[in-house]
């Protein structure tokens, strides 16, 4: 049996972190404010997921290496899922009236559907709904 982690922090640079805990907070998530101060936040995607917002500044305390400009590279796509197709709606029309950018189109693969967005700082997010049932 392979290694399994337990939980999975995500470290992401941002421009402005209240404008980010803003923006995060109208698509519904939370913060523990334990993780949380002028540097930094953590947000709650699940019990087990979490996003450590990082002011730029701070993020690079962590690194060596450039940071990617969002603006015309991508280094990672953030995927999670959702409960319904109506909750990925939902939840990338709620980030583009909290000031996202449209990334992708909707998918529909039938059993299958998801559809994406950018973040304030052009992180790419990605929501998804997969029938467990469908053939």
């Amino acid at each position: 049996m392979g290694y399994k982690a337990g939980q999975l922090f995500v470290n992401l640079p941002v421009s402005n972190l209240q404008d980010s805990i803003n923006f995060f907070t109208a698509l519904g998530f939370e913060f523990n404010p334990q993780y949380t101060d002028e540097n930094a936040t953590c947000m709650i995607i699940n019990d087990n997921t979490f996003a450590m917002l990082l002011t730029k500044e701070f993020f690079n305390t962590f690194t060596s290496k450039s940071v990617v400009d969002t603006a015309g590279h991508t280094e990672v796509i953030l995927a999670f899922s959702a409960a319904s197709r109506a909750e990925v709606d939902e939840l990338v029309h709620k980030a583009l009236g909290a000031g996202g950018k449209p990334f992708n189109d909707p998918v529909d693969h039938g059993f299958m559907y998801n559809w994406s967005f950018q973040d304030i700082d052009g992180h790419l997010w990605e929501v998804m709904y997969m029938d467990e049932n469908a053939q």
